[in-house]
């Protein structure tokens, strides 16, 4: 399964699990990730959730932090990280 198609199933089952509501119609590259509907406690269960099933936190491998602001730069960084193995 492609690493975007991966994080949409897990992010649409962490907004499940913690009672949140996809604040748009689409997630799209250009979608601000704090109009997601996932609060900062919600990113942290998919950050690991993630790493749990991919096997990798990209974000703890970085030598200078990334901020990701869109959901594509979140994608991004994952799609890199997996390329480099």
């Amino acid at each position: 399964m492609p690493v975007r198609e991966f994080i949409l199933a897990l992010l649409h089952e962490t907004l499940e699990a913690t009672d949140s509501t996809l604040e748009c119609a689409e997630l799209a590259d250009d979608t601000v990730l704090l109009n997601s509907g996932l609060d900062s406690l919600g990113f942290a269960i998919l950050v690991a959730r993630l790493e749990e099933e991919l096997g990798f936190d990209p974000f703890v491998e970085m030598y200078e932090a990334v901020y990701p602001t869109t959901f594509g730069e979140f994608v991004a960084i994952y799609e890199n990280r997996r390329e480099r193995n």
